[in-house]
């Protein structure tokens, strides 16, 4: 039996093991936190939105970037630093706004979405796991007229491509989602993607491990990785040591092949066995509410297009996430920006949630230039790569892991994508 050693155990991580565990390999997750899914996902979004392809990297995207620096607030922030790999991500990401790029971009996004979104439907009816998911669309409301134009005729690239978008008035989108009363009168309009879904992911990955282990995956927590060992063949190996230093000493696991699933912290690690992924952490941040009038809940989630917010109902709590700031590996917690997802969610739904129970919370997504994640054989015969999904993890996570376990057992993946490698 083959084995492989999966670094990372977020949902990405999580996945592949799964996917490869019922292929038959011998899989070993190696993570450094007590357990999965803390780190890059643990607090999202919670948005399965292929409707959501359109990468950051678009040509409207420069300007809008020149005219949000320096404000705190802003939904996508970048803090210039005398950082090589932020000034190399930020050329390239300039490279991919050209009309061609963004236009590529968005049907490899779509595609790779599509194809999670089916996989997540079929291990759900596998697994029966529940995690507060809601199959009722995902609604992008716009409060700019010009705005909503703009993403009126983007949204005609995936409508024409099979994705289904219902570009809406104002009174449409309230009559599919009656939580949106209240804001009604400052809103353009809105474009609905009713195939989209919304669930915890956190809870998924916690579940979906725990299936894994009682299947035989091994999961090595509160374990450090180190550094990659290479060889004339590929790698031999990952040095790993205990979380805490008073634990023990470091030491060396082997396998026949190995998986980096590490998000922003693929890059240096990969660096050391001259693997060149750019990707760049871009930190986000969400707020998660008890709500009070669960009858003014959104159904399924909301996008605030503006502001790059998203609203959504996860069982009883309603969970405000967004914003991207490039500023290297911080994970402070920027009171402004926390602030702007609390008050923007309360200008549209005044009455939901108990304003004063917030909790705050965190992540550095690993981005890529073109917002495509790095799915597949690297140069080294027996390291694999799967990270760099972004903003979307949770949204295309599934299907990378599945289409990652295919191309290690030596098949091609059904979801036409540029893989590594390939």
């Amino acid at each position: 039996m083959k084995r492989v050693l999966v670094l990372g155990a977020g949902i990405l991580g999580v996945h592949t093991a799964y996917f490869l565990r019922q292929r038959g390999f011998d899989v070993t997750v190696v993570d450094r936190q007590p357990g999965p899914a803390l780190e890059t996902s643990f607090a999202n979004g919670s948005q399965i939105s292929v409707s959501q392809s359109d990468p950051w990297a678009s040509p409207h995207a420069p300007f809008k970037i020149l005219k949000w620096l320096g404000k705190e607030d802003a939904p996508l922030l970048f803090r210039l630093k005398w950082d090589i790999n932020q000034w190399r991500w930020g050329l390239r990401f300039l490279y991919e706004c050209l009309p061609g790029r963004a236009e590529h971009n968005t049907l490899q996004a779509m595609r790779l979405s599509e194809y999670s979104r089916r996989t997540l439907q079929m291990l759900r009816k596998e697994t029966a796991i529940q995690y507060d998911h809601a199959e009722a669309g995902i609604m992008m409301i716009h409060s700019n007229r010009q705005s909503f134009d703009e993403a009126a005729e983007a949204a005609q690239l995936l409508i024409r491509n099979g994705e289904r978008r219902d570009v809406l008035s104002v009174a449409e989108a309230v009559t599919i989602e009656p939580a949106l009363a209240h804001t009604a009168p400052t809103l353009a309009g809105a474009i609905y993607a009713p195939n989209d879904e919304s669930g915890d992911a956190y809870k998924f990955t916690v579940a979906l491990a725990e299936r894994a282990a009682a299947m035989g995956v091994e999961f090595l927590y509160n374990t450090t990785i180190e550094r990659i060992d290479r060889g004339q063949g590929g790698v031999t190996g990952v040095v790993v040591a205990p979380s805490s230093t008073s634990a023990g000493a470091g030491r060396t696991l082997t396998a026949d092949s190995y998986v980096v699933a590490l998000g922003s912290y693929s890059t240096s690690l990969l660096k050391g066995v001259g693997v060149d992924a750019l990707i760049y952490p871009a930190k986000g941040y969400s707020a998660t509410l008890p709500i009070v009038n669960q009858p003014g809940a959104p159904k399924g989630s909301i996008t605030d297009d503006e502001m790059k917010i998203v609203f959504t109902t996860i069982g009883d709590r309603l969970r405000i996430a967004g914003t991207a700031e490039l500023n290297g590996f911080d994970t402070t917690l920027n009171p402004v920006r926390c602030a702007a997802l609390t008050n923007r969610a309360k200008h549209h739904f005044p009455d939901l949630c108990d304003w004063q129970a917030v909790q705050y919370w965190t992540g550095l997504r690993p981005a890529t230039p073109s917002n495509l994640p790095i799915i597949g054989q690297s140069k080294l015969k027996n390291l694999y790569l799967n990270t760099g999904h972004g903003t979307l993890g949770w949204t295309e996570g599934p299907g990378s892991a599945r289409a990652l376990a295919d191309i290690i057992a030596g098949e091609k993946p059904e979801v036409d994508y540029e893989f590594l490698g390939a």
